[in-house]
């Protein structure tokens, strides 16, 4: 029972420190580029379509509304530029994500055996929905924010 929860703590932990990747640029990560960039089997959110993501994506915990210090990923203006904010903030989440995925892992060192990996397996899992739903926004932001751009070129213009 003592490795039991010293795997809780340990996933807290880990779970608790991933809040502190808010610090990182987003300015770095590339949504046209591996691993961001779309999957051909992804068909630009189909696939997560098919597999009811509308219905349950707004249902998971957003931690940007339970910890105030994160940054919000709401819109605040409908620009470009805030669309293009959106998409590097689904590459920093993705991201983050997976690590958390990774960082998992020494659970399985912690609580040797296969009690031990089953916490790992329902950690893992329980992170998989948050990259889909990263993966899924992806290409709606990007759209949009083409459109946006397409849009105050026009205002530009005629100004």
């Amino acid at each position: 029972m003592k490795r039991f929860w010293y795997s809780i703590l340990y996933l807290a932990a880990v779970s608790a420190l991933s809040n502190g990747a808010a610090v990182f640029s987003r300015r770095r990560f590339r949504p046209d580029q591996f691993p961001f960039r779309p999957y051909a089997f992804e068909r630009q959110g189909r696939f997560y379509e098919k597999l009811g993501i509308r219905k349950w994506k707004d249902r998971l915990p957003d931690m940007s509304r339970l910890l105030r210090f994160l940054p919000r990923k709401a819109v605040r203006s409908r620009s470009a530029e805030q669309a293009r904010l959106l998409v590097q903030e689904t590459c920093l989440a993705e991201t983050v994500h997976l690590w958390l995925i990774v960082l998992a892992a020494p659970v399985l060192f912690i609580w040797p055996g296969w009690r031990g990996g089953v916490l790992w397996a329902v950690y893992a899992l329980g992170n998989v929905p948050f990259i889909m739903i990263q993966r899924y926004n992806r290409p709606r932001l990007l759209r949009l924010a083409g459109t946006l751009e397409r849009a105050e070129a026009r205002t530009l213009e005629h100004a």
